[in-house]
């Protein structure tokens, strides 16, 4: 048998009027009162016959004593949440296993308000970042359709076949699979971009709003006082004609980063991608030696490296996850 031993504060309050006594025997002296106002389930519960004090087995020190299934961790965390704010600060859900086991707390003891708060959690961008896949499995495995859709699109940042994750096991194959699927139509979506690039012409207009993408290319036999002529592009001109503006070829660099980012695309479909790829792309025309282009690279990728991952936003948000709640 274990031993127990007091939680501690707020938990200890000589006043309480009832133990909940966790599954690793720790004893919580809490309120009535407090557990009443925040869930339906211990209204019901405390309005169920209760041995009078001091009498039957399950006291101590003259108060009822209730068993919970829950560890001492989840409990001390799930009665904060109970707890007026002038006695216990609602406490931080920043790992998924805590926010995991409070979300199951929660739903067994109708704490709605305490739910909405983790729910909260679980979307809150850096975890969203940090485990997206964990956040899908477990918004899913609850039922929670925003948080399950939210966390979807997080797994677009990451390669269309997942690595295992701690959570696998709540979800079944058909749940695994319906996320593969909708991350690879998100793929098929954003497809049509590359070979289609009136999104590009249509934003910009004409070729004199974006000199930039379709420069004037250097002449080798004309000089800069003995330099090349810092007004003309030494880049040089990208041969692939599906990069062609207005019947124009294009800078071979920006060719190039259309080429590799929408290589990436068909395993990670997100903004990300396009962002972080423009990155690396200034960083080389800078290093490449080209006056022109070192100069104006960092503005005009910034605002194009935008608008591309506007229209992979666009054309990704049409795809429905289905789920089968």
């Amino acid at each position: 048998m274990i031993m127990s031993t007091c939680a501690p504060s707020p938990f200890d309050h000589p006043k309480a009027d009832i133990i909940l006594r966790s599954a690793d025997g720790v004893d919580f002296c809490v309120f009535k009162l407090f557990l009443t106002l925040a869930s339906p389930f211990f209204e019901t519960m405390f309005e169920l016959p209760q041995p009078a004090d001091g009498t039957g087995d399950d006291t101590k020190d003259g108060l009822p004593v209730i068993p919970v299934p829950e560890d001492s961790k989840t409990l001390d965390t799930f009665l904060r949440f109970c707890y007026p704010s002038t006695l216990a600060e609602d406490p931080l859900l920043d790992s998924l296993a805590d926010i995991l086991a409070i979300l199951g707390a929660a739903k067994k003891y109708s704490l709605d308000l305490i739910e909405k708060k983790v729910c909260q959690a679980l979307v809150n961008h850096k975890v969203l970042e940090a485990e997206p896949l964990r956040c899908f499995a477990i918004a899913y495995n609850a039922r929670l359709k925003h948080e399950t859709i939210t966390a979807a699109r997080y797994t677009l940042r990451q390669p269309l076949i997942p690595a295992w994750f701690e959570e696998i096991e709540l979800i079944t194959a058909s749940d695994l699979l319906a996320l593969l699927t909708y991350h690879k139509k998100c793929a098929i979506a954003v497809a049509p971009l590359r070979a289609n690039l009136d999104w590009v012409t249509n934003h910009y207009g004409s070729l004199n709003s974006c000199k930039w993408l379709v420069p004037e290319m250097q002449n080798p036999n004309r000089s800069y006082y003995g330099t090349p002529d810092p007004t003309t592009c030494s880049c040089g001109r990208s041969t692939q004609a599906e990069f062609m503006l207005w019947n124009n070829t294009s800078v071979s660099w920006w060719a190039t980063y259309m080429k590799e980012t929408f290589e990436l695309l068909r395993d990670t479909p997100c903004r990300d991608i396009v962002k972080s790829e423009a990155e690396k792309t200034i960083q080389k025309v800078r290093g490449a030696g080209c006056t022109l282009c070192s100069a104006r690279v960092k503005e005009n990728m910034e605002e194009f490296s935008e608008l591309l991952a506007l229209n992979v936003e666009k054309a990704t948000a049409s795809i429905e996850l289905e789920m089968h709640f």
